[in-house]
């Protein structure tokens, strides 16, 4: 029971660094590139989210 509480934090934080990543990754980009990408910021972040956390 105590390893499996373990693994779930360990889990829980790995996603949490691998948002946090993504995340800061989306926010480094100008507006220049995400005209280039024809991307939006806000729906980057929402489908990061959703890829991430369901």
């Amino acid at each position: 029971m105590f390893d499996n509480l373990v693994s779930r934090g360990r889990a829980s934080m790995a996603k949490r660094r691998h948002y946090n990543r993504l995340v800061a990754e989306i926010e480094n980009l100008s507006s220049r590139d995400l005209a280039d990408l024809r991307a939006d910021r806000s729906e980057m972040l929402y489908q990061v989210h959703k890829q991430i956390y369901g």
